[in-house]
């Protein structure tokens, strides 16, 4: 049978571009006054790069024919991982860098059609030496981030996080016969497959616990310490939820801690977040990252001591958000210049031009209007708010 495809293309109205600029500039400026430099990854890469030495499957990847195995981009953070271990090796660390681009992904819809989806990011990496002073500043940014773009209560923002070294706890003393489709059920939070493997009873009871725990992370943390006792991880998170819990609270997040929480890449290996908003209709996630360390030991030599953090944004998401407003006020006024019969169009030009010279937006009429209540309709039409009538 012959693979149907397409590509999924977004055209975007005036308004739904004006938004994403509105969004991508106020993201943009909080980068800036927390010391982040942008740079500009590009969306074509060798697959070698995209796919982070299997950390991505290439089933994630848009494959491009060329002399040599490069694709799109599915994500950003392998590319400016790479990067710093490059162009940016000489730089004094940590390293600050911002980036917005489209990113492109793959997937099969119900009727097995093989789609291509562009989607819009925006976020920022921080690479630098161990510690995790890399992870709070992170966490500090997400939240300033969020409470810039003036995200409300209305959309009920939770802030989900889990930890690769929680999931390895879990996992680690499973049967390594069983331990990859363990995995998989509880990263996919599949309860009834969990309670129909054959495996040992104790066992079964401890991993639909951990499946069912999921929340207040001081409630989550009691509850793992019953099970595994006291470990690193535990006070690790302590730690920093006590740190960051009282910010949250200030910009209305809740912080939700769920252990059997992964990432759909497998880059990270540490803290995991994504920030998901309430809709009328369903979630949506506008924000996700974690930290990230072997990417630079694939990349580059000599840089097992250094590690990563970062985030990215998903602009479309957040246009989508009912209550955000998005709209720009830049201008005052929007001026629409329209003329009569005894008037002509470089009349309406000039005036044009000495309201461009204040930085108004101001448009013309192409052809003499017959009235100028005609006019008035046409920037009514146009959605302009001021008339400027010659005849």
């Amino acid at each position: 049978m012959t693979m149907q495809s397409t590509f999924e293309t977004k055209d975007l109205n005036p308004k739904e571009v004006q938004k994403n600029q509105f969004i991508k500039s106020k993201l943009s400026n909080i980068y800036k006054l927390w010391g982040y430099e942008e740079v500009i990854p590009p969306k074509v890469e060798r697959l070698e790069t995209l796919m982070a030495r299997g950390s991505i499957s290439t089933n994630d990847i848009i494959k491009l024919v060329a002399d040599e195995p490069i694709g799109l981009r599915p994500e950003m953070t392998a590319s400016i991982a790479r990067m710093s271990t490059t162009r940016l090796a000489h730089k004094k660390r940590p390293l600050r860098l911002w980036c917005s681009g489209t990113i492109f992904k793959s997937k099969y819809d119900s009727d097995g059609k093989f789609i291509v989806e562009e989607n819009i990011n925006s976020g920022v990496e921080l690479i630098g030496k161990k510690g995790m002073a890399i992870e709070l500043e992170l966490l500090y940014l997400l939240l300033e981030c969020l409470n810039n773009l003036q995200i409300n209560q209305n959309e009920k923002p939770i802030l989900l996080i889990g930890h690769s070294n929680l999931f390895s706890l879990i996992t680690e003393k499973i049967n390594e016969k069983h331990r990859k489709k363990i995995e998989r059920i509880l990263s996919e939070y599949d309860l009834i497959k969990l309670r129909d493997l054959e495996i040992n009873k104790e066992t079964k009871d401890n991993l639909i616990q951990i499946l069912k725990t999921r929340g207040n992370p001081t409630e989550v943390i009691d509850i793992l310490e019953s099970i595994y006792g006291n470990k690193e991880i535990f006070e690790e998170l302590k730690r920093l939820f006590t740190l960051i819990i009282p910010i949250a609270e200030n910009h209305g997040v809740k912080i939700q801690l769920d252990p059997t929480f992964q990432s759909h890449f497998n880059l990270y290996t540490g803290l995991i977040f994504q920030l998901i908003c309430k809709t009328s209709y369903t979630p949506k996630t506008i924000a996700r990252g974690g930290r990230y360390d072997k990417l630079f030991q694939l990349f580059g030599e000599n840089k097992t001591d250094e590690i990563g953090a970062g985030f990215s944004f998903s602009i479309d998401n957040i246009r989508k958000l009912s209550d955000i407003n998005v709209i720009s006020n830049e201008y005052s006024s929007k001026i629409y210049i329209a003329y009569g019969h005894n008037k002509r169009y470089e009349d309406a030009v000039n005036k044009q031009i000495e309201f461009h010279k204040s930085g108004n937006i101001a448009m013309v009429e192409l052809q003499p209007c017959i009235s100028k209540e005609e006019a008035e309709k046409l920037m009514k039409f146009h959605c302009f708010d001021k008339l400027i009538w010659l005849n």
